[in-house]
C-alpha cells in the first residue's frame, strides 16, 4: 500500500505553546521539529510492519517543521505544493492518507494550540460543516478516493475526525483543559487561549502512535473505511477573526462539482453586517 503522510507540528506531544515552539525564532523550536520527527517514524514503523509499500511525508507546517536528518530512510518527503495548491500534492496513486501532529479546528473546545490555516480563522465549513486543517485535506481525499485510515495529535482532533471519517483510526498524545470556544477573541488573543494541556511523555506517545498506524494499515487491508461521503454542489464559508483595525469578514464560494475546485477557489471577504453570518 502507497501511503501520503501529512504533518504539523502543534499536534505533537511535548510541543508546549504556539510562541516558544512552533516558529524557527522559538527557542525550542528544533527541540519540536525533532519531536515531530520521531512521531514521524513511529507511524512510518508501524505502516511498514503492517504491509505499506511506500511511504511519501508531506511536511505540512508553515515554516517546515520536519528534521531531514533524523528521518527514516525508507520514505520519501515532500515539502511546498505543487500548482493549486490543494490537495497539496496527493493524488489517486495513493490507497490511503494519514496525518501525524495535527491539531483541531478552531473554535474547538478542549483542545491545545487549534486553529484552521492561522489564528485569524474564527470558522470554515463546507456544505455547513465545520472543518479544519485536517477536513480540508480529508474531504479532498475523499473525492480522488483515497481513504483516509489514520490521525494522532491532540484529543480534539481524534474526537474531530472521527466524527468526520467514518471508521479512522486515531491516537490521541495530549488533552486540552480550556473548555472556552474563544469566538469573541481576536486573533492574538485566541492564540494565547489553548495553551493549556496534560500531555503523554514523547517516547509513550510514539509507542502508541506506532501501534496505532500499524492497526489502521492492517484494517484497511481487510476492512473497507475512511471515505466521507460528499454531495455537490459545494459551499465554502469561511469567517475571519476582528482585530484591532477590521471587524469580522465573511467569504463565501461555490463550486458545483469538486471539493478540489472550490478548495483552490479564490475568496472574497466582505466586512460582516453587525456581525451576523
Amino acid at each position: 500500500m502507497k501511503i501520503y503522510l501529512m504533518t504539523d507540528i502543534e499536534g505533537v506531544a511535548g510541543v508546549l505553546d504556539s510562541r516558544t515552539w512552533c516558529s524557527p525564532d522559538s527557542r525550542n523550536y528544533e527541540t519540536a521539529k525533532e519531536f515531530l520527527t520521531m512521531e514521524a517514524n513511529a507511524a512510518i514503523e508501524g505502516f511498514f510492519d503492517g504491509g505499506a509499500t511506500s511511504i511519501l511525508v508531506a511536511d505540512g507546517h508553515g515554516p517546515g517543521a520536519i528534521n531531514v536528518k533524523l528521518l527514516d530512510p525508507r520514505v520519501e518527503i515532500m515539502r511546498w505544493w505543487p500548482p493549486g495548491p490543494w490537495p497539496l500534492g496527493l493524488d489517486r496513486s495513493f490507497d490511503a492518507i494519514a496525518w501525524v501532529g495535527q491539531h483541531a479546528k478552531s473554535g474547538s473546545v478542549r483542545s491545545h494550540l487549534a486553529h484552521t490555516q492561522g489564528f485569524a480563522y474564527l470558522d470554515l465549513s463546507i456544505n455547513g460543516i465545520s472543518i479544519g486543517e485536517f477536513g480540508q485535506l480529508a474531504m479532498c481525499a475523499s473525492e480522488l478516493g483515497v481513504r483516509s485510515i489514520f490521525a494522532s495529535g491532540e484529543q480534539a482532533l481524534a474526537l474531530e475526525a472521527k466524527k468526520l471519517v467514518p471508521g479512522i483510526e486515531t491516537v490521541s498524545v495530549k488533552r486540552g483543559l480550556n473548555t472556552s470556544s474563544g469566538k469573541k477573541l481576536t486573533a492574538e488573543e485566541y492564540r494565547e487561549l489553548n495553551k493549556a494541556a496534560i500531555h503523554l511523555h514523547p517516547v509513550k506517545a510514539r509507542e502508541m502512535i506506532k501501534a496505532g498506524a500499524r492497526r489502521a494499515i492492517e484494517r484497511a487491508q481487510r476492512e473497507k473505511f475512511g471515505i466521507i461521503r460528499l454531495k455537490a454542489p459545494f459551499r465554502r464559508v469561511i469567517v475571519l477573526r476582528p482585530d484591532a483595525e477590521t471587524p469580522k469578514r465573511i467569504s463565501r464560494t461555490m463550486h458545483p462539482k469538486s471539493v478540489i475546485a472550490l478548495m483552490n477557489s479564490p475568496t472574497n471577504f466582505k466586512a460582516m453586517q453587525r456581525n451576523k453570518i
